[in-house]
């Protein structure tokens, strides 16, 4: 009985020209170092799209690529205007939100995965932020969620990249992403999708870790491990410079 399923399954592949479509994809870098002259990096992604064979169907491939950092907490306050004092009337707290996230894609992200997709795997922007119970507490708490987002992308830690990776005969694709220089510490993961008529055929992820180096990581693992130390090495310098910067005006002078 088995076998007949399995010779009848085959035989419907060959038939159809039915055949599994997936992603290899690789990276320009295994790691980001943040040093004391950090000005932001950039990305090369690349791959192609493994097949078993040709397939039958006529709809345009699609990919998509997102680059996402370390999830926090994070706390959103609106000001109000209070006799001539700005002040924090309301405020929500954000349960998770990515530090770093960039979104590309072959086309318009809307035309390239459908809402399903999207709400399942949690691609777009909005999708990866959560909220939970905030919306019952706060009338028109998605204001905070918008706030929180034009933000970041103001300071280009979330990023729109629409039309930004290049399909060669719906085989071979490639795109940069552009990492700013207020990154923080920790792994990024990557997430590849391959997509037809907005549904996702396949997927995969490649984590790439963010650290500091060098004199960088020192004086971070000096201000954590030894506080006290690192307290007195930075009075050291401050009273160092002072003494070095008058010294030298009273050299000047003369």
């Amino acid at each position: 009985m088995i076998l007949k399923l399995f010779i009848t399954l085959v035989s419907y592949l060959l038939a159809n020209n039915v055949f599994a479509e997936e992603l290899v994809a690789q990276l320009s870098k295994d790691e980001v170092a943040i040093t004391a002259n950090f000005d932001g990096s950039e990305i090369f992604i690349y791959g192609a799209i493994k097949r078993d064979g040709p397939t039958n169907s006529n709809s345009p491939l699609e990919v998509l690529i997102t680059v996402s950092g370390p999830e926090k907490p994070i706390n959103v306050r609106r000001k109000s205007k209070r006799a001539l004092i700005w002040v924090n009337t309301e405020s929500i707290e954000i349960d998770s939100a990515p530090s770093f996230y960039a979104i590309a894609s072959t086309g318009n992200l809307e035309e390239v995965i459908n809402n399903t997709e999207d709400l399942r795997h949690k691609v777009s922007i909005n999708r990866t932020i959560r909220s939970v119970g905030n919306y019952e507490k706060i009338k028109n708490a998605e204001d905070f969620t918008g706030a929180l987002i034009r933000i970041r992308q103001k300071n280009n830690l979330y990023q729109e990249l629409d039309n930004s990776i290049s399909l060669i005969d719906n085989t071979l694709f490639a795109t940069n992403i552009t990492l700013p220089a207020n990154l923080i510490e920790g792994d990024y993961k990557i997430r590849f999708f391959l997509i037809r008529d907005g549904k996702i055929l396949d997927h995969l992820s490649i984590n790439i870790p963010v650290n500091k180096v060098g004199l960088e990581r020192w004086i971070f693992d000096l201000s954590r491990k030894s506080p006290f130390v690192y307290a007195l090495l930075s009075l050291f310098i401050a009273i160092s410079s002072g003494w070095i910067a008058s010294t030298v005006f009273r050299y000047i002078r003369v």
